[in-house]
């Protein structure tokens, strides 16, 4: 969630004017340059600066008006972070494309009941429309050749220099706006001058995030300077990193800060995102809860495992005693033949997961159907996604071990106690 919301807005790091943040008008805005740019580019973490010219409008068509967020961006330098291009509109199901889907036997009924609940949908690649219809893998090609006939969406591109707009899919159904229409709107510029103005809908694109679905206006950054009348002024500027761990982020940040201009400052995305931190905090709090009562069950598990090892050879250590081993070198011996069942058993399971999750790091789990659509409804969005193998994965082995050193003091405690004569009667 926090990195759907990093990467399709803010990014990790942003030059700013030091009350933007605070206040949000297009008044609080700071001069950008060349050599500001430059500046940033020679820090050795820096790989690219993203312009953004951010404000809000009324935006209007016929009798449906809405409040938006217009994004004034460099579609070419976006491609470093939020890469609008992968997100225009390939397909969309229009009430004309349901009816002509549902009217086609090929369909099959679920598929049907499917492209009704999606109706006004729209899509960006194949196999998210695939999942969500449900179709079955046999009827991919033949289905999928109906869907480009009947759901096929053509959205253009937006370029610096010249006026148009792409708006976010859910706003466009709102407004009832298609590619070539016209797009009202109307605010307030920089200094309190009127902002006003009429854009082409270049296209559609649809946005993880589905507040910013429902909300987004993109343009070129100039045509949104032109339009709030702030000359060559900025909002933002969000910087790229080569490397975005919290350690390295610290550190950009602090060089960067001696060198930007007086009126601007750095800010970094956790301060930029202080509700959703709070959020990850509460969600974290209840993953904690959840991870004490997995280790007591797991803990539990290994030592009934223990317990019943050391319970049915009672007898076999009462033999060896009698035979002259020490009580000392037994529970040594017992020891290290319990912690090389624990070590292979992490060793085991390291080995099956590792693969499953590098897998599902690069390929999450997505969901289709009835289940995104729920999901999709409560702002989420419907894929399930692993955590790359990080310091985490060392933690919960280390854990596991000292589970297995910990159930060693029953045995070693019953070896050291044991009496010969009680245990050769077992």
């Amino acid at each position: 969630m926090y990195k759907n919301a990093i990467e399709s807005y803010s990014g990790y790091i942003q030059l700013q004017q030091e009350n933007w943040w605070d206040e949000k008008t297009i008044d609080n805005t700071f001069a950008y340059s060349q050599e500001i740019e430059n500046l940033l580019l020679q820090d050795e973490n820096v790989n690219a600066t993203i312009p953004r010219v951010e404000s809000f409008a009324l935006a209007s068509s016929g009798s449906n008006t809405k409040g938006v967020m217009v994004m004034g961006v460099d579609p070419e330098k976006e491609v470093h972070l939020s890469d609008l291009y992968q997100k225009k509109v390939t397909y969309l199901l229009t009430p004309e494309a349901v009816e002509k889907i549902k009217n086609d036997s090929i369909f099959s009924e679920k598929s049907n009941e499917m492209v009704e609940m999606f109706a006004g949908y729209s899509y960006t690649n194949d196999e998210r429309l695939l999942l969500d219809l449900v179709i079955e893998e046999e009827d991919t090609d033949t289905c999928l050749t109906l869907l480009k006939k009947y759901a096929s969406y053509e959205s253009g591109s937006i370029k610096i220099g010249e006026p148009g707009v792409w708006l976010g899919a859910r706003l466009a159904r709102y407004l009832e706006l298609n590619t070539g229409d016209t797009l009202v709107l109307l605010g307030q510029g920089y200094h309190g001058v009127s902002a006003a103005g009429k854009y082409e809908v270049k296209g559609l694109i649809r946005i993880s995030l589905p507040e910013m679905n429902s909300r987004a206006v993109y343009m070129p950054y100039d045509i949104a300077q032109e339009l709030y009348k702030c000359g060559n002024n900025l909002t933002s500027l969000v910087i790229n990193l080569e490397d975005n761990d919290d350690i390295s982020l610290a550190e950009t940040g602090k060089r960067l800060s001696e060198i930007v201009p007086g009126e601007a400052r750095i800010i970094d995305w956790k301060e930029m995102n202080e509700i959703m931190i709070q959020q990850m905090e509460t969600d974290n709090a209840g993953g904690v809860a959840m991870l004490v009562i997995l280790y007591v069950v797991i803990f539990f598990a290994i030592y009934g495992t223990v317990l019943m090892m050391t319970a049915e050879r009672k007898r076999e250590f009462g033999v060896l005693v009698a035979i002259g081993m020490q009580k000392k070198k037994l529970a040594s011996i017992m020891s290290w033949e319990m912690l090389f069942l624990g070590l292979l058993g992490i060793t085991v399971a390291s080995i099956i997961s590792i693969p499953i999750i590098i897998y599902g790091s690069y390929h999450p789990i997505i969901f289709g159907g009835e289940l995104a659509y729920m999901m999709a409804d409560y702002g989420f969005e419907a894929q399930l996604a692993f955590q790359p193998i990080d310091s985490y994965f060392l933690w919960q082995a280390f854990i596991v071990g000292l589970m297995v050193s910990l159930s060693l003091i029953y045995p070693v405690r019953k070896i050291l106690g044991l009496e010969v004569v009680t245990a050769l009667r077992a």
